[in-house]
């Protein structure tokens, strides 16, 4: 495990542990469970600033993965620099059960949300894992 996160472009998984029936968007529901969110992070400051605010259990809600995160912040965080949401979305569909529309708005993705029993069984190969409690703290390598 890393505590280093880039802030270059690229897509990840992070896990979830949700524990109670959790609300979405509009009209959508989350039951409880582990849950694998997918998605990418292009922008300023790379996974590094988006991954910060995924671990944020303070924050305005944006989106759909805001409302699992609230409050909770993440389980565990792997990163795939350069890769695209999608496929891993792709490959997570082949394994766990989608929650069907979540965080999928702006592709033709049926979810970037999938329900797992097995959260490190399922991730799709490759990438790194980063050590939450490291995103949360604003540590990464440039920062070190």
């Amino acid at each position: 495990m890393s505590n280093d996160c880039p802030k270059t472009g690229g897509a990840y998984i992070i896990t979830v542990i949700i524990d109670v029936l959790t609300p979405f968007g509009r009209g959508g529901t989350v039951q409880p469970g582990t849950y694998l969110y997918v998605g990418s992070a292009y922008g300023p400051g790379g996974l590094a600033a988006r991954l910060s605010r995924h671990a944020r259990k303070h924050k305005r809600r944006h989106w759909h993965i805001d409302a699992l995160t609230e409050g909770r912040g993440v389980n565990a965080i792997r990163i795939y620099p350069g890769s695209d949401e999608c496929v891993l979305a792709r490959e997570l569909a082949e394994r766990c059960r989608a929650v069907k529309g979540f965080g999928s708005s702006d592709c033709d993705c049926p979810s970037h949300l999938f329900r797992s029993d097995d959260p490190e069984g399922d991730m799709p190969p490759g990438g790194s894992d980063v050590e939450p409690s490291s995103i949360k703290a604003g540590l990464t390598v440039s920062a070190l």
